[in-house]
């Protein structure tokens, strides 16, 4: 099934210079640290040498990438649209016209029919991300504020894909055009909030480890180096953000780590006052903070897990809300995780998840702060997500909602906050493509004592009747839910017969924080054993067992790391983009990003037993057999700031030195030039780039000649 790799392919061996390291008493020999100097020209020379060879072994595969791009891009429309959502004065959306690979910014409009595609004469563009471009590629914007009074436009980019963003703000009411000031801050992270005057910008800084870990405030009209320090997060497992309320009255900074949070405040209206703080962190205890206005005076609204493993909503008095009088106002329900809760003048809306389905609820706040007359507000597709769309007003009674599937483009509506009927405001063009043609399944996989949610979406004309070959994704970390959203891509990939599923494993949050908790730390072997259990299950009742690919990205790299050396047998291919996988000598390194903030998620190895829980399953140090090893597509950027180069490539290096005749059927799609975690910015960068994956995942399952010769 699948083409031999070309003999004529050079894989560039990485030498091995091997160093032992020790601790606890446990002896590891690491034959390719070296890797990790991405300074030296060697090491550079090595990624180019290995991006060589992926290109020259993929290279009979790219009549199949032509073509699969071609039809994603078929499903793209020349031209897209947000809807429209209101501030005070003016409406705005994002739009991305013909050709280009991003959305630029709009304002002018108010609402928007079905043949309105293009800007009135009389709307402004207020942002191009393409204008930003320079000599790069790449482009990624972090922040994107418009001020209160509607006259100035706060917005962040990177040009690299490392994250250091720089700041700049515009003058959106200059005589010919949007212009920009003279400020400019050079480093920035993401995060950023207006005073009530429109006239001071809050903005986070990352340290040298990439850690948020400042808030800074900024003046209109001065120059940075006179900007102000308001907040410094001196402990290096917290990360800092900044925002401000709905309300507009409040600044909130909140600093966190995995499980324990704290929450300052500013008055937006005095922005050279001290951040006065909420309550102080305690261990464990996480809340978050909204501000609603009633009758009877300023209140906080807080979602915490105090005494609630779920989350409830707790109240207090915005002149002194600590602990001593927060006051119940929804108790914690053990079915459903409750998220966050957003405040409107005569309403609040929560999100939460029940069944492993992110949904909303609305209810009346009264003049004394409590709440009534709850109305759910669900997803009308099946498995598909609901989530709050842009709502920028404060005082009203509907809001916009954004609905979608796997299968089912975004579509947004009104909705009416005291009944909760819905008016329909637009649909996310996708052309060539019809639903009905899929279909989306949910099934329920025992594992370890639990029932994994699995998402299975397929084409109507192929049947889980155990033929079809299948690809599956996984994640499994930080709490984190991959709810449904609708990809152009995956339908191409549909068509070719494949099944798609996602299996919801622990470690994420499918099943709320009972999920995280228990594929955390000591029990991460669950997220692990839950996903090869899913595979099993497919193969059992579903798919072709033998033609099961599966794939995860970063954290879920680590996933696909872990379960290539476990159940090796399982798996025809094995995609692991940016993967974590030298996770002992990675959380031993305080100076690699983000390392001490993930010891509350991984665990720290400088402790005995927390080292024993990374060292069962850290998928460099425990490879698979060499005589059993599906083939593996591995990916990694060199401006990552998120997972380092050097793991993909100190990985693949050991795979290859302990297999040396399995070593052609191993890839790694090195990307030295301008790149993020995620891969290239742009739609139809991203368009060529799933084109990639696709193909190679097609040559696993067979499919890739038939592909090709339609």
């Amino acid at each position: 099934m699948v083409r031999s790799p070309d003999p004529a392919a050079s894989i560039r061996e990485a030498a091995r210079r091997e160093i032992v390291r020790e601790l606890h008493g446990d002896r590891r020999v690491d034959g390719y640290a070296w890797l990790c100097d991405t300074d030296s020209p060697e090491v550079v020379a090595h990624l180019a040498a290995e991006r060589s060879f992926y290109e020259s072994s993929t290279a009979h595969l790219l009549p199949l990438v032509d073509a699969l791009t071609g039809r994603m891009r078929s499903r793209v429309a020349d031209t897209d649209s947000s809807v429209s959502y209101r501030r005070a004065r003016f409406s705005y959306y994002n739009l991305t016209p013909t050709g280009s690979e991003y959305p630029q910014l709009w304002r002018g409009r108010d609402g928007l029919a079905d043949e309105e595609l293009e800007p009135a004469d009389t709307d402004t563009l207020l942002l191009d991300p393409q204008s930003l471009l320079g000599n790069s590629t790449y482009v990624e914007i972090g922040a994107c504020e418009v001020s209160p009074d509607e006259q100035l436009l706060a917005y962040s980019f990177d040009t690299t894909g490392n994250e250091v963003y720089v700041l700049r703000f515009r003058d959106l009411e200059a005589a010919d055009s949007p212009t920009d000031l003279a400020d400019v801050i050079e480093r920035s992270y993401y995060g950023g909030a207006w005073s009530a005057d429109s006239a001071t910008y809050f903005y986070t800084v990352h340290d040298d480890a990439y850690r948020p870990y400042q808030v800074w405030r900024h003046r209109l009209g001065t120059p940075a180096a006179d900007d102000v320090l308001v907040f410094t997060e001196a402990d290096e497992q917290y990360e800092v953000d900044v925002r401000g309320t709905r309300s507009g009255d409040l600044i909130v900074l909140r600093t966190a780590n995995r499980d324990t949070s704290e929450v300052w405040l500013i008055d937006a209206h005095s922005p050279d006052q001290s951040a006065r703080c909420v309550q102080p962190r305690e261990k464990g205890v996480e809340y978050s903070c909204e501000h609603a206005r009633t009758a009877s005076g300023d209140r906080l609204l807080i979602v915490t897990n105090l005494w609630a493993q779920e989350f409830q909503m707790m109240s207090a008095p915005l002149e002194d809300p600590g602990h001593h009088n927060w006051e119940q106002l929804l108790p914690e329900d053990p079915a459903e995780r409750l998220y966050d809760v957003t405040a409107f003048a005569g309403h609040v809306v929560t999100t939460l998840r029940r069944d492993a389905v992110l949904r909303a609820r609305s209810y009346r706040l009264s003049g004394d702060g409590h709440l009534s007359d709850p109305v759910d507000i669900l997803p009308s597709y099946p498995y598909g997500t609901l989530a709050l769309a842009h709502n920028e007003l404060f005082d009203t009674d509907e809001v916009q909602i954004v609905e979608q599937s796997w299968i089912h483009p975004k579509s947004w509506y009104a909705v009416d906050l005291n009944s909760g009927t819905r008016r329909h405001l637009w649909d996310q063009a996708a052309p060539s493509y019809h639903p009905q043609r899929y279909v989306t399944e949910r099934h329920w996989v025992p594992s370890a004592g639990a029932e994994i949610p699995v998402t299975v979406v397929r084409s109507v004309d192929t049947p889980l009747d155990g033929r079809a070959p299948c690809l599956l994704y996984g994640y499994g970390a930080y709490e984190a839910c991959f709810d449904p959203e609708f990809d152009p891509t995956l339908s191409v990939l549909l068509d070719e017969g494949v099944v798609w599923a996602h299996a919801g494993i622990r470690g994420g949050g499918e099943g709320g924080r009972r999920w995280w908790l228990n594929g955390r730390l000591g029990a991460k072997q669950n997220t692990f054993t839950d996903h090869v259990a899913v595979a099993d299950h497919l193969a059992e009742s579903a798919v072709d067992g033998s033609r099961i690919v599966t794939r995860g990205l970063s954290a879920g790299g680590l996933l696909q790391g872990a379960v290539f050396s476990q159940a090796p047998q399982r798996w025809v291919g094995v995609i692991a983009e940016v993967p974590f996988v030298d996770v002992i000598t990675t959380m031993l390194d305080r100076s690699i990003p983000l390392t001490a903030s993930e010891w509350d998620e991984w665990g720290d190895p400088r402790k005995p037993e927390e080292y024993a829980w990374m060292r069962s399953y850290s998928p460099y140090d425990n490879l698979p057999s060499a005589a059993v090893r599906p083939d593996l597509l591995v990916t990694g950027t060199l401006h990552d700031a998120r997972v380092m180069v050097w793991e993909p490539a100190k990985w693949v290096a050991e795979l290859r030195s302990t297999a040396p005749g399995w070593s052609p059927h191993c890839l790694f799609r090195a990307e030295i030039g301008e790149g993020a975690h995620v891969g290239p910015s742009g739609r139809y960068a991203h368009l060529r780039y799933e084109a990639e994956i696709y193909a190679w995942a097609l040559e696993r399952c067979g499919l890739a000649k038939s592909t090709m010769c339609e």
